[in-house]
C-alpha cells in the first residue's frame, strides 16, 4: 500500500465533519469586555476536517482572541466527536470540537459534567450509509442479515436506526457493528462488514477510494433532523469563565462568517490537513455548504433538540431520556452589533 493510501484511510478514519460556511456573527466589543473568567488559556480539540481545522491553520482565530488576553492551546486531532467529549471531561481539553449532539447526550446520560455552549446546523446534510459497488446491496431492505459499521450513540447509528424504521425493516435482522471510524474504514475495506453509515468528509472519499454508492442518504432520504453539531466544556468552566466561554463562541462564528465568504481557499486549506483528492475536494466546493449558529438560550432550537433526545431515547440510541435544558451552558447571548 502507497503512503498516499494510508493517508487516504487515515483520513477516512479521523475525519469528523466536512468544512462549511456560515453567515453568523461577528464580534463586539462587548463581547471582548465583559467580565468574568479565571483562565487567560483556553484548550481547544481539533479534527482533520471541521471549522476547528480551518481556524487552527489560518491563524485568524488565536488572533481575534488574543486582543482580548486569551490564548489558545489546540489538541489533536481527534478522530470524532466522543474522544474531545472524554477529554473535556477528563481535564485535558475545555472544549469538544464541535461535533454530533447524540453522543454528547450519551455522555451527559452517562454522568459527565458536560454543558452545551452553542449549537450548529449545516446544509446540505451529506451523512450516508454506503455500501460498496460489489456487494449486492442497493437498498436499505438489503441490508438484512448484514453487518453494517457505526459509532455507538453517535451520528451514525441513528441514521442506521432511522432508515430501517423508514423502510418498515426489523432492527434484529441488521448486526449493528460498533466501530469508530478509525477501525470502521479498514472494516468496510476489507470486507468485514458490508456497510458503513458516515458522515462527510470520509463517507465523500470512502465512495472513491472504495468503489461505494449510497443506500441512505440523510439529507435526501431523512425528512426530519435528529443529530445536530455542537460544542460542549464542563458545566464547573462554564460557570466560572462565562466571558471567555462566550469569547471562544463569537471566535468560532467570525470564524465561519470567513469561510462563508472565501469557501474555496477554505476548502483548499481543508485538503491540506486531510490529504484528499483534488475530485473530492472540488465536491466540497461544489457543494457550499452554510452553517447557521444556535445560542443556547434559543428556546424554539433548545425545544427541537429535546424533541430529537426524545426520539433516540425511544428507540434506545440513547439508553434513557434526558432533559436538554438541565445541561446548557449558564452565558449569555453576545450583544447585537451597532
Amino acid at each position: 500500500m502507497s503512503s498516499d493510501d494510508l493517508s487516504r484511510r487515515h483520513f477516512l478514519g479521523t475525519a469528523a465533519f466536512g468544512i462549511g460556511a456560515l453567515a453568523g456573527l461577528t464580534l463586539t466589543d462587548d463581547a471582548w469586555s465583559a467580565p468574568g473568567r479565571v483562565t487567560d488559556t483556553v484548550r481547544l480539540t481539533w479534527g482533520l476536517a471541521g471549522l476547528n481545522n480551518i481556524a487552527k491553520e489560518r491563524g485568524e482565530f488565536e488572533k481575534l482572541l488574543a486582543k482580548d488576553g486569551i490564548k489558545v492551546e489546540w489538541l489533536g486531532p481527534f478522530p470524532n466527536h466522543a474522544p474531545t467529549l472524554q477529554a473535556v471531561t477528563g481535564g485535558t481539553a475545555d472544549f469538544s470540537f464541535g461535533g454530533s449532539t447524540t453522543p454528547a447526550l450519551a455522555a451527559i446520560i452517562a454522568g459527565s459534567p458536560l454543558v452545551f455552549t452553542q449549537f450548529v446546523v449545516y446544509e446540505p446534510r451529506t451523512t450516508a450509509i454506503i455500501a460498496r459497488d460489489d456487494s449486492g446491496i442497493n437498498k436499505v431492505e438489503d441490508l438484512v442479515g448484514k453487518s453494517v459499521a457505526v459509532n455507538r450513540s453517535g451520528l451514525g447509528e441513528f441514521l442506521l436506526v432511522a432508515a430501517l424504521e423508514k423502510h418498515k425493516v426489523d432492527r434484529s435482522k441488521v448486526k449493528f457493528v460498533y466501530l469508530n471510524p478509525p477501525d470502521a474504514a479498514p472494516a468496510l475495506a476489507s470486507g468485514k462488514v458490508d456497510a458503513w453509515s458516515m458522515w462527510s468528509p470520509g463517507v465523500d472519499i470512502a465512495r472513491l477510494d472504495y468503489k461505494a454508492h449510497d443506500i441512505f442518504l440523510e439529507g435526501r432520504d431523512l425528512e426530519f433532523q435528529i443529530d445536530y453539531t455542537s460544542y460542549l466544556t464542563t458545566r464547573k468552566f462554564a460557570t466560572e469563565n462565562p466571558a471567555l466561554v462566550r469569547a471562544v463562541n463569537d471566535a468560532f462564528r467570525a470564524e465561519g462568517k470567513w469561510i462563508s465568504e472565501n469557501s474555496k481557499e477554505a476548502e483548499y486549506i481543508a485538503q491540506k490537513a486531510g490529504k484528499y483528492s483534488d475530485q473530492v475536494r472540488d465536491q466540497f466546493i461544489a457543494m457550499n455548504r452554510k452553517y447557521r449558529y444556535f445560542s443556547v438560550n434559543d428556546k424554539q432550537f433548545v425545544t427541537d433538540l429535546q424533541k430529537a433526545a426524545d426520539w433516540l431515547a425511544e428507540r434506545k440510541v440513547l439508553p434513557e431520556p434526558v432533559k436538554v435544558a438541565d445541561h446548557l451552558a449558564p452565558i449569555e447571548d453576545a450583544a447585537p452589533q451597532r
